[in-house]
């Protein structure tokens, strides 16, 4: 397939311009600057500048494509996550982008459609599996669009398209922006986390997650949940202490959130352990990291690697 990228250059789209080319499908893929279409040349890839918010500009861009895969995202640095102000084109993606991409999708005949979005959607339901039949937490203001953007692919569905909404887990892998940021905090033995120790996190390695793209293009249109085995923060956090040779780490506590982001904090803080049988069954992908005690583990392995290269 010829596929259309949004988000090529972003925490998941290197690992996914790889994994698309690896299993022999051509990449076009969005560059914002020089920089970010060289870097995509160089990984065998053919940049396009086009804005997603400029609906002629998508039309032209995906013109001839087969598939598009929408995994463009803005989310703000944590220093900057409180203020809903900086989630403002972060959203805008997750609603006009993706609403240009399907009309331009229906203009051209572009049947596949592959969105990205998360699994905090879902409420806090304690030691309980989640799977796609449980409904969504639609009170959590902050995640109002991308539930738009998830209904936006339904109707696209509905109307004879072929639409994957991909419900990751919290991202991290070698180029994640939450090592450093885990890094920083652990000089005080705090963490991003936020919530209960015994609350579950779910989480997909970078690479595990753009194998998921790839597996999409063939899946039969549904909402999925791609995540790997999910584990407590505590088993979260000691996994990357041991890994990083840190010392035993704590979650931020909830109500400590809950002051500066209001309501929106629960969808950080809740338990969500999510199953991803579903996505299994359909197609052959399975995580090459089981959970975060292997998957940190290789990406400290592979940072020290890099370090001793220099």
């Amino acid at each position: 397939m010829k596929v259309f990228l949004t988000g090529g250059t972003g925490a998941l789209g290197p690992a996914t311009v790889d994994a698309l080319l690896g299993a022999g499908h051509d990449v076009t893929a969005v560059a914002r600057d020089p920089a970010k279409a060289d870097r995509l040349r160089a990984a065998g890839a053919s940049p396009v500048a086009a804005d997603l918010f400029d609906a002629a500009a998508v039309r032209d861009a995906t013109a001839g494509c087969d598939a598009i895969a929408h995994l463009a995202t803005n989310v703000p640095p944590i220093r900057q996550a409180a203020r809903p102000a900086s989630w403002a084109t972060h959203n805008r993606l997750r609603t006009e982008a993706t609403r240009h991409l399907l009309v331009a999708a229906g203009e051209h005949g572009i049947e596949r459609f592959v969105k990205e979005s998360v699994v905090f959607v879902y409420p806090d339901c304690r030691n309980e599996w989640i799977d796609e039949s449980v409904p969504p937490d639609r009170t959590v203001p902050m995640l109002t669009p991308t539930l738009d953007g998830e209904a936006l692919v339904t109707t696209f569905t509905e109307a004879g398209g072929s639409g994957v909404v991909l419900r990751f887990g919290l991202f991290y892998g070698p180029t994640s922006r939450s090592i450093d940021d885990n890094l920083r905090a652990a000089r005080v033995h705090a963490s991003t986390l936020v919530g209960r120790p015994g609350a579950y996190q779910s989480s997909i390695h970078t690479d595990d997650a753009a194998r998921a793209v790839v597996a999409a293009l063939d899946a039969p249109p549904a909402v999925y949940n791609v995540v790997d085995e999910p584990v407590t923060r505590r088993e979260y956090l000691d996994a990357f202490a041991a890994a990083f040779g840190r010392g035993r780490l704590h979650p931020l506590p909830g109500r400590l959130l809950r002051v500066v982001s209001g309501p929106s904090a629960a969808a950080l803080a809740a338990s969500q352990r999510c199953a991803n049988g579903r996505f299994r069954d359909v197609t052959s992908w399975v995580p090459r990291y089981p959970s975060v005690r292997e998957g940190w583990a290789a990406v400290a392995a592979a940072r020290r690697e890099r370090a001793v290269a220099r």
